[in-house]
C-alpha cells in the first residue's frame, strides 16, 4: 500500500488589496496544508498591482514521488523548492502557492479539531474500518473520523464496532475489505504514520509476496486454529476424566442400586418413658418440672443400651440376629459371612438398627431394617420389651436404695428406743421405788413441818417462862413435845442424808432416772424422724416409677424401603464429582506452586 508523497501547499487570500514587494512579506510563514488525494492543484502567480506589466517568472511543479512498493513505508517527503531564480533590480518576486477552496479548508480545520481530541491509534483504525464498511474513501484515519461524523455515524459506538468483527478463517465476501489493508504503518524508528494512498492511474502486478497485513492475518488465523486445536484436545481430556472418574463410578453404583441390592423392609416405632404422675406435687418443685425433663437421663440410657452391643446379643439369642444376615439370597455387600464375629455383627447392627431421641419431645424414635418385613417387626417389638425391662429395672434399683436406707434407719432408731425403755424400768425396778424424786420431796415437806413445829413450841416455851410465876405442867408439857420434834427432825435428817449420799441413795437412783428419761425421750424422737423419713423415701420411690409407653406400635412394611435407588444414585454422582473436584483443584494448586 502506497499514499500520495507528502508536500506542502500554501493558502494565501483571492482578494489582496496589496502585496508589498519587501523581503519580510516574501518571508512572511505561511501554514502548511495536507494535499487530499482526489483533489488536483494548480500553481499561479499572483504580482502586485503596478503601473506596467512586468513579466512573470514561469514557475516549475516539484516532481511527483516515485511509487513505491505495498511492503515499503515511504516516508513523508519535502516539497522541493524551485531553482533561485536572478534577481531583477526593479522587479518585485512573485509568490507562488496553491489556493484551496473554502471546503477543504474547513475539512483541514475539522482534522486539526479531531487530532487534537487525543484518539489513540485502536480508534483510529477502527474508525478507517468503519469508514470502509459504509463505502467511505478517506485519505487517513482522522479523514475517517470527519467523514464518519459529516454522515451522522458514531465510529465508537459499540455496536459499530461488534459489526467489524470478521471469522478467524478468512470467509470474507468477494470485494470486502479486510480490514487490515490501510492500517497505519511503523517505520525503522519505531514511530507511528498516517496511512498513505495509492497513486491513482498506476497498474499494479500481482506479486507472490504476502504484504504484512496479510502475513498478519494468516498468522492470527494459525493462532486461533492451533488455540481452537488445544481447547478442543483439552475439552476431550476433561470429558474422558470425568466419565473414567464420574461418570463411570457412579453408573456402577446405579447398576447396583438397581439391580443387584436386596431390597429392605424397614419397621418403625415411637415410645417415650414417663413418670408416676400421682404424686407429681409431692415436692416442692414437683408440678414445675416437666416429665420429659424429669425422664431426660432414663431416655438417654434407654437409648445408649439399645445401641449397645448387649441388646445385639440378646437379639441374636432371641431370634437369631446373626442368621438372618446370613443368609445366601442376600447381596454380597449387606451379607455377613458364614460365621461372623460380634464385631462385624456389631457393625451391621448399628448400620440397621436406628435410635434417635428428641428432648424436647421426651419420643424415642426406632427405625430397625431386615431383608423381611416380619422379622423386621419382630426385631422391634423384642427391642421394645428390652428397653422396657432396662426402664424397670433402672427405676427399681433406684426405688429399692432409696427404700433400703430409710427402712434401715427406722430399725435402728426402735432398737435404740426399746433400750433406753428397758434401761429406765430396770433402774426403776432396783431402787424399789416408781418415783424417787417424790420420796425425797416428801422427807423435804416432813422436815419443814417438824420445824415449824418446833419453832412454835419453842415460842410457847418462851411465853410460859415469861411470867412470874410459870405454870410448871404446861413448861415441862412443852418441853416435852420440843424433845420429841428434836429426835423426829433428827431422824428425818438422818433419811435425808442418808437418801442423799452412797450410789443407792434416792439422789443417785433419781439422776440415774432421769438420764434414762432423757434418752427415751431423745430415742423417742429419733423413732419418730426415721419413720417420717421412711414415709418420705416411700413417696420418693413412688414418684421413681417410670413407664414405658408405644406411642406407635411396629407394624409389618409391604414395600421395600431400603435402598433408595434414585437418591443413591445421586448422592453417588455427587460424592464422586466432589472428589474429582477436590483432587483436581489440589493437582492444578500444586503444579503451579512448582512451575512458578
Amino acid at each position: 500500500m502506497t499514499t500520495k508523497p507528502k508536500a506542502r501547499k500554501f493558502r494565501i487570500k483571492r482578494a489582496t488589496p496589496q502585496l508589498s514587494g519587501t523581503a519580510e512579506s516574501a518571508s512572511a510563514p505561511l501554514r502548511p496544508v495536507r494535499e487530499p488525494a482526489a483533489s488536483t492543484t494548480r500553481p499561479i502567480s499572483v504580482a502586485p498591482p503596478t503601473s506596467a506589466p512586468r513579466p512573470s517568472v514561469p514557475t516549475e511543479r516539484p516532481a511527483p514521488a516515485q511509487p513505491t512498493d505495498q511492503s515499503q513505508h515511504p516516508r513523508p517527503q519535502q516539497p522541493e523548492t524551485a531553482p533561485p531564480e536572478t534577481p531583477q533590480p526593479e522587479q518585485t518576486p512573485t509568490r507562488q502557492g496553491e489556493v484551496s477552496s473554502a471546503r477543504e479548508v474547513a475539512g483541514e480545520n475539522d482534522i486539526d479539531a479531531i487530532r487534537h481530541e487525543g484518539l489513540t491509534g485502536r480508534q483510529l483504525r477502527m474508525a478507517r474500518r468503519v469508514a470502509q464498511k459504509h463505502g467511505l474513501a478517506p485519505t487517513s484515519d482522522f479523514d475517517a473520523v470527519r467523514l464518519l461524523r459529516a454522515k451522522g455515524i458514531d465510529p465508537f459506538q459499540r455496536s459499530n464496532m461488534l459489526e467489524l468483527v470478521v471469522p478467524s478463517d478468512g470467509g470474507r465476501q468477494p470485494g470486502e475489505p479486510d480490514g487490515f489493508e490501510n492500517l497505519p504503518a511503523r517505520t525503522d524508528q519505531n514511530r507511528n504514520q498516517l496511512p498513505q494512498t495509492v497513486p491513482a492511474g498506476r497498474t499494479r502486478l500481482p506479486s507472490t509476496d504476502l504484504s504484512p497485513a496479510e502475513q498478519r492475518v494468516r498468522e492470527i488465523s494459525e493462532i486461533q486454529r492451533d488455540i481452537g486445536k488445544r481447547r478442543r484436545k483439552k475439552l476431550g481430556l476433561l470429558l474422558v476424566r470425568l466419565a473414567f472418574f464420574v461418570a463411570l463410578p457412579t453408573f456402577l453404583a446405579g447398576w447396583y442400586f438397581y439391580q443387584i441390592a436386596t431390597p429392605m423392609y424397614a419397621t418403625k416405632a415411637d415410645f417415650l418413658i414417663i413418670q408416676n404422675e400421682g404424686s407429681g406435687g409431692a415436692g416442692p418443685l414437683g408440678g414445675l418440672l416437666p416429665t420429659q425433663f424429669a425422664t431426660n437421663s432414663d431416655a438417654i440410657a434407654t437409648q445408649g443400651y439399645l445401641q449397645s452391643k448387649d441388646a445385639m446379643l440378646r437379639l441374636d439369642d432371641d431370634l437369631g440376629f446373626k442368621a438372618h444376615f446370613t443368609q445366601e439370597w442376600i447381596d454380597p455387600i449387606q451379607r455377613l459371612t458364614t460365621d461372623p464375629t460380634n464385631e462385624e455383627a456389631y457393625k451391621v447392627f448399628k448400620k440397621n438398627v436406628k435410635i434417635g431421641y428428641d428432648p424436647t419431645e421426651g419420643m424415642i424414635r426406632l427405625e430397625v431394617v431386615a431383608a423381611e418385613p416380619e422379622v423386621s417387626a419382630e426385631f422391634a417389638r423384642r427391642l421394645i420389651s428390652y428397653a422396657e425391662q432396662r426402664v424397670n429395672n433402672l427405676s427399681q434399683q433406684k426405688r429399692e436404695d432409696q427404700m433400703k436406707d430409710a427402712r434401715e434407719g427406722f430399725e435402728k432408731a426402735e432398737a435404740e428406743r426399746r433400750a433406753a425403755q428397758e434401761a429406765l424400768v430396770k433402774l426403776q425396778v432396783e431402787s424399789s421405788t416408781l418415783d424417787p424424786e417424790a420420796v425425797i420431796a416428801a422427807l423435804r415437806t416432813q422436815i419443814t413441818n417438824y420445824e415449824t413445829l418446833l419453832l412454835e413450841k419453842e415460842l410457847e416455851l418462851a411465853a410460859l417462862e415469861d411470867n412470874a410465876r410459870p405454870n410448871q405442867a404446861k413448861v415441862d408439857g412443852v418441853k416435852g413435845d420440843m424433845r420429841r420434834l428434836n429426835d423426829q427432825l433428827t431422824k428425818l435428817n438422818q433419811r435425808m442424808n442418808d437418801a442423799s449420799e452412797g450410789e443407792n441413795s434416792l439422789a443417785q437412783m433419781a439422776v440415774n432416772l432421769q438420764l434414762a428419761q432423757a434418752d427415751l425421750a431423745s430415742r423417742d424422737m429419733m423413732l419418730q424422724s426415721a419413720l417420717q423419713q421412711m414415709e418420705q423415701s416411700r413417696v420418693e420411690a413412688s414418684r421413681q416409677v417410670r413407664y414405658l409407653t408405644v406411642a406407635v406400635n411396629p407394624v409389618a412394611s409391604q414395600e421395600a424401603s431400603y435402598p433408595r435407588k434414585f437418591e443413591n444414585t445421586v448422592l453417588a454422582f455427587l460424592i464422586f464429582a466432589g472428589i474429582y473436584l477436590m483432587i483436581s483443584l489440589t493437582a492444578s494448586i500444586l503444579r503451579e506452586q512448582v512451575t512458578s
